[in-house]
Parts: structure tokens; C-alpha cells; sequence
């Protein structure tokens, strides 16, 4: 995070209305790569600070009146990308990377049908291949070939999707786009990035 966005963070923090729930802000988690709502939960200050500190989120359990870092028990963690203040300054975004399901009935989220972006979900799943190379997987398979092989399969991809657009059908172009998708985000793994490096130059551009 660069020095100005810290310092705006550390006004919004500090700005903070505590007294309006007692002690406690609700705190809305989102999964940093698909942008599904995760689940609902509450902090103290002392979560907060915790949190940040950490780098898991953790917040103040209302029925163990203690803080309580997700996870703790199942290793199902929820890793600290970022943290924002809403304009009431008495409600927390968190933007987090789930270490396994969130909710406690071992689905993703608590909320069964938020939605979320296909692309950040495949991204992550891109990431698990990458680091634990189940066998049999096509992505395995990549990795193990190396980042001039993915390199290869995205050239050949593009050209294939550029073929499809002069010379065939919408389904073709479709059906190419995707594997060129899929063959970049891989290439962009491979290579220690991730799909969000790619759209934070984007939105940096349109900025």
C-alpha cells in the first residue's frame, strides 16, 4: 500500500465512531479476488488493531465476549488485503483472502448466494494449482512445462481468438476468449503475478 493510501486509512481509522454500538462496528468481509461477500462480523478497537497487526482478520466474538481470530481452530484464516471506512465512519469493508471455506457449515460464504466474479474465483483457484500441483490437473500440468510453454500456449491462443473474430462465429470467439483468459492468468501466476496486478494497472490507467 503506498504511503498515501496508508495515510488515508489511518485518518479514516482515526475517525472512527465507536460509541454508536457500544464498543463494536459491524464489518462487512468480501473475498479480495471475486468480491464475494464472505460474512458479517464485529470489531473492537482492539480487533482492529489486531488485525492490521496480524495481517488475519480478527474481530470481538459476542457470545465468547473475546477477540476471536477466524480460523483459529479450522485454519480457515481470512488474510488482510485491505481495510475501509464508510462515509458514516461506523461500518468496516474488509477485502481478504480466505484460507479455506468461511462459514462454519463449510460452504465459501455465509451468505449461500452472494455473488461474486467468475474471473477473481478462477484466479485463486489458479493460485491453490500453483501451489499445490494436484495431479492430473491440466493446470499442473502447465507449471510443470514452465513459463515458456504458458507463454507459447497464450500466443497461440490470441492468435487463435483473432482468427475466430475475422473468420468465425460468435460461439468460436467466445470459446477462444476463454481459454486466452485462461492461459494469461496462468502466464501471470507463473510469473508471481495475479489477475488483480493486471486490473490495478487498468483502473490506474482510467484514473
Amino acid at each position: 500500500m503506498c504511503s498515501d493510501s496508508v495515510a488515508v486509512l489511518e485518518q479514516a481509522i482515526a475517525r472512527l465512531d465507536w460509541g454508536k454500538g457500544d464498543g463494536l462496528l459491524p464489518v462487512v468481509v468480501q473475498d479480495a479476488g471475486s468480491l464475494r461477500v464472505l460474512m458479517l462480523g464485529y470489531m473492537d478497537a482492539a480487533a482492529l488493531a489486531h488485525t492490521r497487526e496480524s495481517g488475519h482478520v480478527t474481530f470481538f466474538s459476542r457470545s465468547k465476549q473475546r477477540l476471536w481470530t477466524k480460523g483459529e481452530s479450522s485454519g480457515n484464516y481470512l488474510h488482510l488485503v485491505s481495510i475501509d471506512v464508510d462515509c458514516d465512519a461506523d461500518t468496516l469493508l474488509v477485502l481478504a483472502r480466505p484460507q479455506g471455506p468461511t462459514c462454519h457449515t463449510g460452504r465459501i460464504s455465509c451468505f449461500p448466494g452472494a455473488p461474486g466474479q467468475f474471473l477473481g474465483a478462477l484466479d485463486t483457484l489458479v493460485a491453490e494449482r500453483e501451489r499445490q500441483r494436484p495431479e492430473g490437473s491440466y493446470t499442473t500440468q502447465l507449471f510443470e512445462k514452465g513459463t515458456r510453454r504458458i507463454a507459447q500456449k497464450v500466443g497461440e491462443e490470441g492468435v487463435e481468438t483473432a482468427l475466430a473474430g475475422v473468420a468465425q462465429g460468435d460461439e468460436e470467439l467466445l470459446g477462444e476468449s476463454a481459454d486466452l483468459l485462461y492461459h494469461l492468468i496462468v502466464l501471470l501466476r507463473a510469473r508471481g503475478l495475479s489477475l488483480a496486478d493486471a486490473v490495478a494497472v487498468l483502473e490506474a490507467r482510467h484514473r
